[in-house]
């Protein structure tokens, strides 16, 4: 839907903009032998993990098949179970889908960039095709390239062959880069087209589907927000006599001390029986305790 295709849009642009702002302030290539590869690679990959898996952490879709009871598929005839087995594929490479927006901008915008590339693979460019130091070791031809990221360590000799050996690299980088973007592209529009391909439901059936099950999730959303409040409000009102925003009110509740310390410390979601649960230690005190004790007539004129 639109919401989505502006959501990952969001997640795209503020990803080129954090990837900027990070090379600007935090990438210094070492320019030493054995160090560039780690450096380089760790720049590239690791915070492309880090972003998917905050993509999965931040997709409601995978907290609701995590948190999903295995119960129901037990009970399943095999059709049912193949049927639910299709839901849940599906559903795992629509939320890969959404998660690999951010790491895949990431890669994409530094390959294109160039830097981290050059810095990672420098020490291993085939130098000889640019005659420069012909006459040394390996290793010593490995610890000079490893400078070239760095221009101000090469030697002026050797600064037209650093020259091309950095082009060469932001070349392969950059090509990589857009190879990456293209394959992405590709593959999203594929899909898009096999998913039409094998639903079963019409072009403007599929619209009204999809606008219903927004809406039903709006006004699902809405119920929870005034149902939660409103039970909230009948355990408040136990406990202190009155709720926020109440009118005219004559007389409040003053809890006792064991009170206090009944409804005070920290608590897990406790199950009660098999049907239900104690949300809080609130909730608790007023399922099991009886709202007697003193209370506080309030003068209504001030």
């Amino acid at each position: 839907g639109k919401e989505v295709v502006i959501a990952n849009a969001i997640i795209a642009i503020l990803t080129i903009g954090g990837q900027q702002l990070f090379s600007f302030f935090t990438f210094s290539c070492p320019c030493h032998v054995g160090q560039n590869l780690i450096y380089g690679l760790a720049f590239l990959g690791v915070p492309a993990l880090i972003l998917l898996i905050v993509g999965y952490a931040l997709n409601n879709q995978t907290w609701r098949l995590v948190m999903g009871k295995s119960s129901h598929f037990e009970r399943e005839t095999s059709s049912n179970w193949l049927l639910k087995c299709k839901l849940l594929c599906f559903v795992l490479c629509s939320i890969t889908g959404r998660a690999l927006v951010a790491p895949v901008t990431w890669l994409a915008v530094t390959l294109i960039n160039g830097s981290y590339y050059i810095c990672a693979v420098s020490e291993y460019v085939p130098v000889h095709y640019y005659g420069a130091a012909p006459n040394v070791s390996a290793a010593e031809r490995s610890r000079i390239l490893a400078t070239f990221p760095c221009g101000q360590l090469v030697p002026p000799e050797l600064a037209r062959a650093r020259d091309e050996v950095i082009l060469l690299l932001r070349y392969q980088s950059q090509v990589a880069g857009w190879l990456l973007i293209a394959v992405v592209v590709i593959t999203v529009f594929l899909s898009y087209c096999l998913a039409s391909c094998f639903s079963p439901l019409s072009f403007l059936h599929f619209r009204y589907w999809n606008s219903y099950v927004h809406n039903e999730q709006e006004l699902f959303d809405e119920a929870t927000e005034q149902h939660s409040r409103l039970y909230a409000m009948q355990n408040v009102r136990k406990f202190f006599g009155f709720v926020p925003g109440s009118e005219n009110v004559k007389e409040i509740r003053i809890p006792s001390l064991r009170e206090w310390q009944a409804i005070s410390g920290l608590a897990f979601l406790k199950r009660v029986d098999k049907e239900h649960y104690d949300y809080s230690l609130l909730h608790d005190w007023a399922l099991k305790e009886r709202a007697s004790g003193k209370y506080l007539r309030i003068d209504e004129d001030p």
